[in-house]
């Protein structure tokens, strides 16, 4: 037992800043590089060292944290996951697997829920659709055994040419989880959780199998959520140089969209949900959605299938991968919205050469990526009446596809600096075939002053929302790094990104309010002419960043520093009035991107080792005609995450931590409502019985803060906005794990 202490402590380090211990970074979705894929045994000390060698050698901010060593917890959200991630906010919204608020250097930030921004990646195949979006619950941080995060234009080489970069969840195989695990646990606000795999291995192969089923009744009073992951992959060896490896996995997610409170409300008692507007004999006051009548809740399912082949001869690395989605996704928004169904599949084609002379250099001398993206699905739009699906309203044929094309050098200039440009060109489609043939389209409202009460139905003229748009856009980049001693890198770069708009900036539905359905401006006219869809003609969003960052380790510190400043044209925002209500998607003009990324590790004493992330955010309008250079709302100025950990003895450890958001953040992009500051403790523990069996316990929000965690992004709040997401109150859980 004496051995485990000091690799649990060195693993708590280490998984804090950009150049992580990933025992299993070869497995397939690897992306640092073009490795083949390892069916062999585990990788010697040597080639350790080569993957932490090669990830210092990017110019640009790559992080890597292993889940492994993230410590005990009964839910393993996003937030969790990525907290030790500078750069990565992840902001919760309803306190379980639902649909966080995820954005990397404010990419995708003002979507209610976040769909776009970031290339999200099981095992280096997109969960993202055709068209970009994604539904950021289907990733699953239990089922990997790392996640890689890349930040700005380091991700171009994986096909991303987006502002926000790229996060790739890698899952164990066969070789590197061999044998049984399980564990269960629960807790407070009805948690539960139980996961199991299981990891075998021949001569010539190996294969794993794993699920998960996690369950909660929620903080709130409406706020149950459910997911449920099962998957596998099997790696196969044809010969020395060829490997190949198969995925598989279902995911079905469900949870009750428990809505925002006015910040009085939150205040008084934060497990509640909202019942909309009250009005008075002065007008309505404290806006947003009814939760109780309308019961907002989304159910959406995805199945992943693909297949990955490597190929090494001598100096030439080929890498070919095919994947297909299925996504059936049904979400019930609030009366504003209607129900929205979409089901259809993707096809992802992904190719990869890599040559690299030199051995010894822990990066190829050239490499180049195509990766190939197309689908369609069918769109119906319904009405939300009381929580029950009502008549349609909508029906269309969505199609998309993006090619994405990236090549690039690693040019040795010297013994210590690499020079690294490179090219990328993305082509987008997006179209969208409006299928409602009736000449009108029905509405629905409820009495405002009587909100259980329905008024007359109504309908409003058919306008066409059909639109066949293409986007195309070149993303060079240059990277310089400078690496004094193997301990030490210096690294600046500039680079363009390039984003089109998905097909929920396009399509948008318009004017409803919290009771009534889009079309339908004023409940109380059924009949008057008003749009229920509105169709922007977007332009994509592009940036030009620059970039400059020092990573490093000096004895038992280890530290990761990055700071970019971005010049953003046609940012896409998704804006909302202050009743919380959708109206559509625009590109605002120009907006600057400003901040700073700060990670460090250090092993203290012998038994007590920390790690610290902050986060600095200046999101800002620049000289626009209406917000004049207003901060973008949504984005937290600072935001810090710390833990300590104390290895009390070989087979007990302790662990606190603490997430503070210092400063106000803005709701609204006229700063003019913001959400409060607040931190959170939460302390840790577990027990290693034996070599099969561990205990964990967990106290989350220790000291019951009552705070919010994320809000609702709106262009013109109120004082008495309902926009406040509020964040859980204090959580007791436990759990037991056993490998075999």
């Amino acid at each position: 037992m004496v051995r485990r202490a000091a690799p649990v402590a060195a693993a708590f380090l280490l998984s804090t800043v950009s150049h992580a211990a990933l025992a299993q970074s070869a497995s397939p979705g690897t992306v640092l590089e073009l490795d083949p894929v390892v069916v062999e045994a585990s990788r010697s000390g040597a080639e350790f060292e080569a993957l932490q060698e090669r990830l210092n050698a990017i110019a640009g901010g790559v992080s890597l944290v292993d889940v492994n060593a993230i410590g005990p917890t009964a839910n393993l959200t996003m937030a969790r996951a990525l907290e030790s991630v500078p750069g990565v906010i992840v902001q919760n919204f309803f306190g379980g697997n639902d649909q966080p608020r995820i954005q990397i250097r404010g990419s995708g930030l003002q979507q209610n829920p976040v769909e776009r921004g970031i290339l999200m990646l099981q095992d280096g195949l997109p969960l993202n659709r055709a068209d970009g979006s994604y539904i950021v619950g289907f990733a699953d941080p239990q089922q990997a055994s790392a996640i890689e995060v890349f930040r700005g234009y380091t991700a171009n080489r994986l096909g991303a040419t987006v502002l926000g970069g790229a996060v790739n969840f890698i899952s164990p195989t066969g070789i590197s989880a061999p044998g049984t695990s399980i564990s269960a646990s629960g807790g407070s606000f009805g948690q539960v959780n139980v996961a199991g795999r299981t990891g075998f291995s021949g001569e010539k192969y190996d294969g794993l199998l794993q699920a998960d089923f996690s369950s909660r009744d929620g903080f709130r009073d409406y706020n149950s959520s459910r997911r449920v992951v099962v998957g596998g992959n099997v790696g196969f060896s044809w010969s020395e140089n060829v490997k190949t490896r198969v995925f598989a996995s279902y995911r079905d997610l469900a949870f009750d969209v428990a809505g925002p409170l006015p910040w009085d409300a939150l205040k008084a008692r934060p497990s509640q949900n909202w019942n909309g507007p009250i009005v008075t004999p002065s007008g309505a006051i404290y806006p947003g959605p009814n939760v109780h009548r309308d019961r907002p809740r989304r159910e959406a399912s995805q199945f992943l299938v693909g297949s990955r082949t490597t190929a090494t001869f001598g100096s030439h690395i080929l890498d070919g991968a095919i994947g297909y989605t299925y996504t059936d996704d049904t979400f019930r928004f609030p009366i504003s919205s209607g129900v929205r169904t979409t089901k259809g599949g993707d096809v992802t084609l992904l190719g990869r050469y890599a040559y690299k002379p030199d051995a010894a250099r822990p990066l190829p001398l050239f490499e180049t990526t195509a990766l190939y993206t197309i689908g369609s699905a069918d769109r119906g739009n319904y009405l939300n009446i009381a929580g029950q699906q009502g008549p349609q309203f909508g029906q269309s044929d969505l199609d998309a596809s993006t090619l994405s094309l990236h090549a690039g050098f690693h040019i040795p200039l010297w013994e210590k600096f690499t020079l690294s440009p490179a090219i990328s060109y993305s082509h987008a489609s997006r179209k969208n075939t409006d299928n409602w043939t009736a000449a009108t389209r029905p509405t629905v409202a409820f009495a405002p002053a009587r909100p259980w009460n329905l008024l007359p139905n109504g309908a409003v003229p058919t306008q066409s929302t059909s639109y066949n748009r293409s986007y195309d856009g070149w993303s060079p980049s240059l990277g310089l790094t400078y690496q004094p001693t193997e301990n030490h890198t210096l690294f600046a770069a500039v680079s363009r990104s390039f984003e089109p708009p998905s097909h929920e900036d396009l399509l948008a539905t318009v004017n409803g309010t919290p009771n009534s359905s889009p079309g339908r401006p004023n409940p109380a006219s059924p009949l008057l002419a008003s749009a229920a869809f509105v169709t922007p003609n977007l332009d994509a969003q592009t940036a030009t960043t620059i970039e400059a960052g020092w990573r490093g380790r000096y004895g038992n510190f280890s530290w990761d520093a990055a700071t970019y400043y971005s010049w953003v044209d046609n940012e896409l925002l998704n804006l909302r009035d202050a009743t919380g209500a959708s109206i559509g998607a625009i590109n605002a003009d120009k907006t600057t991107h400003f901040g700073v990324e700060l990670g460090a590790g250090a092993k203290l004493w012998d038994r007590w080792s920390g790690r610290v992330a902050y986060t600095y955010q200046d999101f800002r309008f620049d000289n626009d005609p209406l917000r004049g250079d207003n901060q973008l709302a949504g984005a937290p100025r600072h935001f810090v995450t710390a833990a300590l950990q104390f290895q009390a003895t070989d087979a007990w450890t302790l662990q606190g931590s603490v997430r503070w958001s210092p400063a106000r953040t803005p709701v609204d992009n006229m700063n003019t409502l913001y959400a409060d500051s607040w931190v959170v403790v939460d302390l840790r523990t577990e027990y290693r019985i034996n070599d099969t069996f561990t205990v964990f316990g967990e106290v989350t929000n220790v000291f019951d803060e009552t705070y919010a965690g994320s809000t609702v992004i709106v262009d013109q709040a109120r004082a008495d906005q309902s926009a406040f997401l509020p964040g859980d109150g204090r959580g007791f859980y436990a759990g037991v794990k056993a490998s075999f």
